[in-house]
């Protein structure tokens, strides 16, 4: 049964839509999950929806995840009379753009580490936010890999015990979840390169994990991650308590891909949704 009603072309490149049931069952995840954080105690912000590639760039972001990079660049109107669109490539030619100077984060904490950059901050510091995020992919399939999708985060800025505490609290809080929708997740260690490849925090990643993935059959929906200190060193973020650099992480949900999940396992978006507000008011109390 097709539940997804995204366009041939945009399913392709990496860029479906979503109807109007769709929508509304993405728009109910996406409450439940920042409903989560606030109780938690974290503050609701919206972020920009670029990022400047130089911020992107301070934070190893190119080299550790050129196969992802997206960037946007203006158009160089100057050059407009010798380089115009090409309809047959359906492209604007490189000597028609100005330089790229913005990137399209591929997560929605980058732009929370940059915002508090130069900022102290408490020891249990949280924030939830919700943006699109951009990945370059080999191949796009439907709901499961886009080249545009949305992800809601809740992330930790504080202490190392808040930021591990926080780890903690949300993988029970997944797991809850899943078994309440009865929604078979299996957790598994992952690798994101926050760190130099030669470094001894990458040697201190390899030993002790810093991502954890919550699968449905083969597809992450959702992630558990610690970046240590490298976020708080990296963009100046330190402790009203001790003056250190703060310690981070946060949890990650890739909204698509909790409706591809849920509308495998159910069906439909009416048996997905009803299944979403089954757990919601069968699970513990927010």
């Amino acid at each position: 049964m097709t539940v997804t009603t995204p366009s041939s072309v945009g399913e392709m490149r990496g860029l479906p839509s979503l109807g109007p049931e769709g929508t509304a069952l993405l728009r109910l995840l996406d409450d439940t999950f920042e409903g989560w954080g606030v109780y938690a105690g974290a503050s609701p912000m919206t972020m920009p929806p670029l990022l400047p590639a130089a911020d992107l760039a301070r934070l190893d972001y190119y080299d550790n995840f050129p196969h992802q990079a997206v960037v946007a660049a203006p158009l160089d109107l100057a050059a407009r009379a010798t380089s115009e669109f090409c309809r047959e490539s359906g492209c604007f030619p490189c000597d028609a753009l100005q330089p790229a100077s913005l990137g399209l984060p591929s997560a929605s904490c980058y732009a929370v580490y940059i915002d508090h950059q130069g900022r102290e901050v408490a020891d249990d510091t949280l924030v939830t936010v919700v943006g699109w995020c951009f990945r370059k992919e080999q191949h796009y399939e439907d709901l499961r890999r886009q080249l545009g999708f949305h992800m809601r985060e809740i992330v930790a800025i504080g202490s190392r015990q808040h930021a591990e505490a926080h780890l903690t609290a949300f993988t029970a809080r997944i797991n809850a979840f899943a078994e309440a929708l009865d929604l078979p997740l299996r957790r598994e260690a992952a690798c994101d390169p926050f760190f130099d490849k030669g470094s001894s925090k990458a040697l201190l990643q390899r030993l002790t994990p810093v991502k954890h993935e919550f699968l449905y059959e083969d597809l992450a929906i959702a992630s558990v991650n610690t970046h240590r200190n490298f976020f708080g060193d990296r963009c100046g973020i330190s402790l009203a308590s001790s003056g250190g650099p703060a310690f981070t992480s946060c949890v990650a949900f890739g909204l698509e891909r909790w409706l591809s999940a849920l509308t495998r396992r159910y069906g439909s978006w009416s048996a997905a949704t009803a299944a979403v507000l089954r757990a919601n008011a069968a699970g513990p109390a927010i």
